[in-house]
């Protein structure tokens, strides 16, 4: 595996590379080696910015008119070239936000799966008729591209969530602007550079790299651009929102989370702590659907305290690149930070750590952004730790009286994207699906997604269409209705 510094990269516009001469550079470091330069990057200037959405608009009219085979044939063509840079991508995933390699070997596999069937559904965009009330009338509804849009997209799936917004937007039909995170912008670039080979027509894909303040504002507040589709925090998605609201220009938007999976008349604790820990501590609880609080009745909690720390020792903290590595370091030193203080003022407030909590201070490890998995119980209901997306490995447990509360506890955030219930209780897991408040519900399962079912939230997890499924064309395309009279 090679572990040199990436060249120096700059954004991709209108089917060239931008010129880096007059641009400020970049540097992402790597989480795991602190002060270690992975890559450096030409920032896009707000010329560059212009020049994108220009090129976007220009081309929106020639993409919107390919027939929906040519479409398929051009993310067949990116599918036949994803294999020869697919360890690239994952590498220097690994190497700008930390994640241990298999994990991002394995977004990278599942973009494959996701590609194939946006490909399929290239075929699958008409729509529906309709029986007419009236004689010698035809009464259907088609689908047409909104136009040029803007995708931007977070650190902690540099490879899997631009491919999400990418590919729909092209099998739709509209030339798309993607602005990757930049702690994490390098597999964004393989990922032009594959795009730029298999010959996408100049201006329907376009990369620009800078921070999201000014690449970020700039779309969202341009004319030319039909929609904006996001995945990040919630508090940036809602300023998103109220920007191109004012325009009245369509929206995409997958925020936070703070999930919660409640266990209750569950007799295989073992299973449900593994299910548990794995949704907790994959990518180091830097996902938006990570589960982060346990809510347990008191008969079943100590022991499922006790099998969630096994479980959680398993997760052995290291390197990312090293193959004995099960979880890697927090991206930055803000994030480490901001998680040490979530556990720090639950024990404040009478919480306690069962496991971890502490930053790790191991020689071996190096000067990285090193934090263990962490169990914290006694977690009081409407605390921070319960109710705040802390972003990083910690589990927050908080006994409960009965199913009854364990459901206004797992209802009393602000979020609502993804939650979880453990039980053998059947009527119990059927309440549980009516009455949590998240767009994405598990019975007996962690919070995994699937790459062809919808993935959303609700509350201030989420708005407009659902992604990844095909309700992602709800967001890329508009309907138009057509009454269309014959035989006079």
């Amino acid at each position: 595996m090679n572990t040199t510094t990436t060249k120096s990269a700059s954004s991709y516009i209108a089917g060239e590379w931008a010129d880096a001469e007059n641009a400020s550079l970049y540097n992402t470091t790597d989480p795991g080696r602190s002060g270690t330069t992975v890559a450096s990057y030409s920032l896009a200037t707000s010329d560059d910015v212009q020049r994108a959405i220009m090129a976007a608009h220009g081309a929106a009219p020639g993409w919107a008119a390919t027939t929906a085979n040519e479409r398929m044939e051009l993310i067949y063509a990116l599918l036949e070239k994803w294999p020869s840079r697919q360890s690239d991508m994952a590498e220097i995933a690994t190497r700008e936000m930390g994640k241990v390699f298999s994990e991002s070997l394995g977004e990278s596999s599942r973009a494959v799966m996701e590609m194939r069937f946006w490909a399929g559904e290239a075929l699958r965009l008409g729509d529906r008729t309709f029986s007419s009330v009236r004689s010698n009338t035809d009464a259907y509804s088609i689908r047409q591209p909104i136009g040029p849009v803007a995708a931007i997209t977070p650190w902690n799936f540099p490879i899997l969530t631009p491919i999400r917004k990418i590919i729909p937007a092209l099998v739709c039909g509209c030339p798309v602007i993607l602005k990757p995170a930049l702690q994490s912008p390098g597999a964004s670039v393989i990922m032009a550079e594959l795009l730029d080979e298999i010959g996408v027509p100049p201006g329907v894909f376009n990369l620009l790299i800078g921070a999201g303040r000014e690449i970020g504002d700039a779309l969202v507040n341009s004319p030319d651009i039909a929609g904006v589709t996001f995945t990040g925090s919630t508090d940036v998605g809602l300023g998103i929102a109220t920007t191109a609201a004012r325009r009245n220009a369509r929206t995409q938007l997958e925020m936070g989370g703070k999930n919660a999976a409640v266990v209750s008349s569950a007799t295989d604790v073992e299973r449900v702590a593994t299910e548990i820990a794995t949704a907790a501590f994959t990518a180091a609880g830097q996902r938006c659907t990570a589960i982060s609080r346990v809510i347990v009745t008191e008969d079943l909690r100590s022991r499922l305290e006790e099998a969630l720390v096994r479980q959680a020792r398993t997760f052995t903290v290291g390197y990312g690149l090293d193959e004995a590595s099960r979880m890697g370091p927090l991206v930055n030193t803000d994030q480490f930070t901001q998680v040490q203080r979530y556990v720090e003022q639950a024990i404040d407030d009478g919480a306690k750590v069962l496991l971890g909590g502490q930053p790790l201070k191991d020689p071996e490890l190096g000067e990285g952004n090193y934090y263990p998995a962490t169990v914290v119980t006694d977690v009081e209901p409407g605390s921070p730790l319960a109710t705040e997306e802390v972003f990083g490995p910690v589990l927050a447990v908080i006994p409960v009286a009965d199913f009854d509360q364990a459901i206004a506890v797992a209802n009393e955030t602000r979020y609502g994207l993804t939650s979880a219930v453990f039980t053998d209780n059947m009527d119990l897991a059927h309440r549980f699906v009516t009455e949590v408040r998240s767009g994405m519900v598990h019975v007996n399962h962690g919070t995994t997604s699937e790459g062809h079912v919808p993935f959303g939230g609700v509350a201030q997890s989420g708005q407009g269409a659902y992604g990844i499924g095909d309700t992602s064309k709800d967001f890329f395309t508009n309907l138009k209705i057509v009454y269309q009279v014959y035989g006079q």
